[in-house]
């Protein structure tokens, strides 16, 4: 570990995408394409594209690309996503009562730019992940409903199973604040869990699942959940059958994965439990799912110092 403390940036943490930021900020849309060729799975351009719509301002050269190769649906899926980014930005992520009319308004209106274009990259690669993937997104903030939602990734699912990204997604959706429940949010992610393989990373649904339960209680009632024995339980069951399995390959979504188990057992103070996970960490956080707490640098430190002693 260095002293310096976590770091938050995707880059940082995952350095093989750097030649990627490079060759989006340089507006060099054939690096960034042969970027994209030499990935080798699904998950992996999946991750890219997000990170890719992640940039400030690459929407100028997706527009481009997008208009100079029609038949490419990366620069379109990758500009989809960074509308939903742009739209996301300006609702803010606070709970709807606390969001303006026009916040909701100009949401949208992105939200439905990127709508159009996934409707048509869909229609004319059914099976491309990344499209299916900011669908769920523009579902979830365009209210189109559960049904709707778990339409859409079952068509992606139906091409690949166990698409990490989709699921983290789907699980938002199925949560009581975009109008599911938690019944269906344990569901989802045991399902996730249960289904993929041994050493997947979908185990950390069941994580990102408790978290977003004991987050949204308060008081002695969350602290009683997440200190919970059943909780525990099912956080270590999901962790040993997918992050701290023997047949786990790391890969671009492991480092997430690890990070909500650290965070999940964090919160529910099985500060040995949360060992195994900060030491495959470091100093590599990722904004999810430490991004709950009023300071994310100060509340990873101080869980990880109870797990390490360091």
């Amino acid at each position: 570990m260095t002293s310096n403390g976590p770091t938050f940036d995707a880059f940082d943490n995952t350095p093989e995408l750097i030649p990627l930021r490079t060759a989006a900020r340089a507006n060099d849309w054939n690096a960034v394409r042969a970027f994209f060729s030499g990935l080798d799975s699904v998950d992996k351009v999946s991750s890219a594209v997000a990170v890719l719509a992640g940039i400030d301002g690459v929407e100028s050269l997706l527009e481009q690309a997008a208009a100079d190769h029609p038949g490419d649906p990366l620069p379109r899926a990758a500009l989809a996503e960074r509308y939903v980014y742009i739209g996301w930005d300006i609702r803010s992520s606070l709970r709807a009562q606390h969001v303006s009319r026009d916040q909701f308004d100009r949401f949208h209106a992105w939200l439905r730019k990127a709508e159009q274009i996934l409707i048509e990259v869909c229609a004319e690669q059914p099976s491309y992940a990344p499209a299916w993937t900011a669908r769920l997104m523009t579902a979830r903030g365009l209210q189109l409903g559960q049904t709707e939602a778990r339409r859409r990734y079952d068509r992606l699912s139906a091409h690949h199973p166990h698409h990490y990204r989709a699921q983290v997604q789907l699980l938002q959706q199925v949560c009581p604040k975009w109008s599911g429940s938690w019944e269906a949010t344990h569901a989802f992610a045991r399902e996730c869990a249960s289904a993929s393989p041994d050493g997947s990373n979908s185990g950390a649904l069941v994580a990102l699942a408790h978290i977003e339960h004991g987050l949204d209680l308060e008081g002695p009632e969350r602290t009683a959940y997440l200190r919970g024995v059943p909780v525990r339980d099912d956080l270590r069951n999901a962790a040993h059958i997918s992050v701290l399995h023997p047949d786990h390959r790391p890969d671009w979504n492991t480092l997430g994965a690890h990070n909500a188990f650290a965070f999940a057992f964090g919160l529910g103070g099985h500060f040995e439990d949360a060992a195994p996970h900060f030491v495959f960490i470091g100093d590599r956080a990722t904004e999810s799912p430490w991004y709950y707490t009023s300071d994310m640098k100060a509340t990873f430190l101080k869980y990880r110092k109870s797990a390490l002693g360091a």
